[in-house]
Order: C-alpha cells, then structure tokens, then sequence
C-alpha cells in the first residue's frame, strides 16, 4: 500500500518541494556515474555513520546524507512521498520556513537513528527522514486531507481514497513495529530515522497549527488544506471505462 496523489493542490508554485527534487535527483544521477570505487568513497564521505556521529566525527553526515540514495528505487519512492506531502506544507509554511523545517527535520531524524545505533557502522543515506517530518506536520495540520492508495495484494490492485490520518497513521505504526523487530546488524531500512522524523515534524508543526487556531483551525478547514480540493476521474478504481463495442475488446490467445 502506498499513496500515489492526493486531492490538495497548493495555492503557489512550491518551489522549494521542487528544488529538493531536483538536487536529489541530480545527486543520485551523479554517483549513479561513479565505478564502484569512486562510489565507496562518495558514500564514505557524505553518507551518515552512527558510530562517527557518537564519537563526534563526521557531522556534515547528518546532513548530507538526507541527498544520497542507495538506488533508483529509493529515490523514487522518497520523491513520490515528498511530491505528494511537501507542497501544502511549504504553501502554508512559506519557503523559507519550510526549508529550515525539512533540514531540521532531516537532521533530527538521523540524530534518532545515531541514538537507535550509536554504535552502527552502516552508513545512512536517504531524504526519508526529512520527508518523515514533512509527513508529521502534514498528518497535525490536514488530518483529513483526501489521499489516493495503491492497494497491491499479489494479483489485486485497486485504488482507495482514504483520509490523510489513516494512511499516515498506519505507515507511522508500522515504523514502531519494524524497528522493534529489525536486526541494525543486517542494514536495511532505517525505521527509526523515520519514527524520530515523523514525530519532530509534528512537534515543529504544533507552532503553526496552534496560531492557525488549534482545534478551530481543523472546524473551519475540516482537517483538509485549504483550497478547493481536486477531483480525479478513477480515483477508485483502477478499472477504465471503455465502449460496449465488442470489436474495442482484446482477443489474447485466439491464435488460428
């Protein structure tokens, strides 16, 4: 399960959620050039390693770790998540502010997975973190904001609209889980660089919401951003429509 859109467009361009993309793509296609020597030293240089941030070394990880990827992948989907959640942030936000709370964020999160570890020797690369944060904030300023789920269950694919709180609720819950269960000696996901982000961004977003109004700011929008929300057409269903023409209709296997 995972979201795809959501039905809250920004009242401006979001330059900033833009401009993040770009570098990280940019990034990724630049060490995607590297041989593998070069890319051991790229990630040894610029990857966060939990064990030199405990011992006060290499500190320019925490940072520019959340601009490294491990693969095409990873990317994708970090970009999607920030696609879809960073724009109403920085428009109620502003640039600037947003800026700082998705480096902040970022920062905090990794500060999480040094405290989960601090002795780990797997270098941390990604922007999940941060875009956990801009997700925290999302989740507390439009809890029921309208999102679109791509439902995968092996053969099974279907398009769910569902309220912002309960995808974000269960993708939170299942960061708690997993790094609970997780070996840190085996790598993998770094799940508690997203728990950790996920809750500073929504500590760094109760300011904001408090002078919004608290409580009545969520009456007045009814937990949705506030702009006039988009309308897709299949957003419940992965099925098109097609015509009754019976000639329209693919024959597959009817070979004479």
């Amino acid at each position: 399960m995972f979201p795809i859109r959501d039905h809250n467009p920004s009242g401006r361009t979001p330059y900033v959620t833009y401009a993040l993309i770009a570098i990280n793509i940019v990034v990724f296609l630049y060490s995607f050039g590297l041989d593998g020597r070069g890319l051991n030293q790229f990630y040894s240089d610029y990857a966060m390693f939990p064990a030199r941030i405990s011992q006060g070394q290499d500190l320019q990880g925490l940072f520019t770790s959340m601009f490294l990827h491990g693969g095409f992948m990873h990317l994708a989907g970090n970009m999607l998540f920030l696609w879809i959640f960073g724009d109403n942030l920085e428009d109620d936000m502003g640039h600037v502010p947003f800026t700082l709370f998705y480096l902040a964020g970022g920062i905090g999160a990794g500060l999480a997975q040094v405290i989960s570890e601090p002795m780990g020797t797997i270098p941390t690369v990604g922007a999940s973190g941060a875009i956990a944060a801009v997700m925290g904030g999302y989740l507390l300023l439009y809890p029921r904001a309208k999102v679109d789920i791509l439902l995968i269950l092996i053969i099974f694919f279907r398009i769910f609209t569902i309220p912002a709180w309960v995808m974000l609720g269960l993708w939170f819950a299942l960061q708690l889980v997993n790094g609970v269960n997780v070996d840190p000696e085996t790598g993998g996901v770094a799940y508690w660089a997203h728990a950790g982000g996920f809750i500073i961004g929504f500590a760094m977003a109760l300011p904001l919401w408090r002078r919004k109004g608290g409580t009545d700011y969520w009456s007045k929008t009814e937990g949705h951003p506030p702009h006039p929300e988009a309308e897709y057409r299949l957003s419940r269903s992965n099925v098109p429509t097609v015509g009754r023409n019976r000639s329209n209709v693919p024959r597959i296997g009817r070979r004479r």
